[in-house]
């Protein structure tokens, strides 16, 4: 399930069954910072379930719901939408405007930095591996330039 597509009452049921593992209607509720009717909740985690995003096992007269898509997942298409939608698609653009409006710190920054030269080693690492596996002719791959 590459597609998440969450609303904001949808994310914070989410942000609570991520954070407990589990949990019943009333222990969700408990945990959400607005206090909403049991039935609100309620109907958020059934449609979250219609949507295949949590599913539950029932535990006496209650259900305990558990999220069957990751955080990470969940994270990486929301984060997709927003840079689509709002920095045509470019992730620089996305990283350029944080650094410009003051949103990450010296420090972010800096870790930051180690991040993107550890992934570019880390990717110049499997480029490299790509290209010594055989073709089914038997010699090894060519990757075909960006353009």
């Amino acid at each position: 399930m590459d597609d998440v597509s969450l609303g904001d009452r949808e994310l914070d049921v989410m942000g609570v069954l991520w954070e407990l593992g589990s949990g019943t209607v009333s222990e969700v509720r408990e945990v959400l910072d607005d206090p909403l009717a049991y039935t609100t909740v309620l109907t958020v985690l059934r449609n979250l379930e219609a949507k295949g995003y949590v599913t539950h096992e029932e535990e006496g007269r209650a259900h305990r719901y558990r999220a069957r898509v990751a955080r990470q997942v969940a994270r990486r298409s929301a984060l997709a939408r927003v840079i689509d939608s709002l920095f045509h698609g470019s992730p620089e653009a996305l990283v350029a405007h944080l650094v410009r409006d003051g949103a990450i710190s010296p420090a972010e920054l800096q870790r930051l930095r180690r991040t993107v030269k550890e992934g570019s080693k880390r990717a110049a690492s499997e480029a490299s591996k790509d290209a010594r596996l055989p073709s089914a002719s038997g010699r090894p791959l060519r990757r075909q330039r960006e353009r």
